[in-house]
């Protein structure tokens, strides 16, 4: 199936909700105002489409200078493992180096190590993380 990568388009808040409940298996069914959300804090992000419609989403935060965060990586379960989540990554790299970028940051749990490192070519370093929330 052809995949069409697109850099900050317009998004269906239904579509990415959905899209975002199956790949996180969060069982809700919580529409989330995406648009709003984006707009008010996003540098850009990159969707993944086929004929199905949406199939993945990457989120890239800005701090107003040098640095960008990859936020809300998420592919359908069904075309995990065909390249979709990395393409994603290329793209959104490429995206915050064209804004002006110079660092892309991202945290990950354990299990997406192997994605975040050897697939799309971060490095490891060392972070910090407080829970604000139970």
């Amino acid at each position: 199936m052809m995949v069409e990568y697109r850099v900050s388009p317009a998004v269906d808040d239904r579509a990415l909700s959905a899209l975002h409940h199956r790949a996180f298996s969060s069982g809700l069914t919580t529409v989330v105002s995406w648009t709003a959300r984006l707009r008010q804090h996003s540098l850009c992000w990159v969707t993944a489409e086929d004929e199905t419609g949406l199939i993945g989403f990457v989120n890239v935060i800005g701090d107003g200078g040098e640095h960008a965060f990859v936020l809300d990586t998420a592919v359908l379960p069904a075309r995990q493992g065909e390249g979709v989540g990395r393409r994603l990554i290329e793209v959104a790299v490429e995206a915050a180096r064209s804004l002006g970028c110079k660092w892309l940051h991202v945290d990950f749990e354990p299990d997406l190590e192997t994605f975040y490192l050897d697939a799309c070519g971060f490095r490891p370093t060392q972070a910090g993380l407080l829970r604000l929330r139970s």
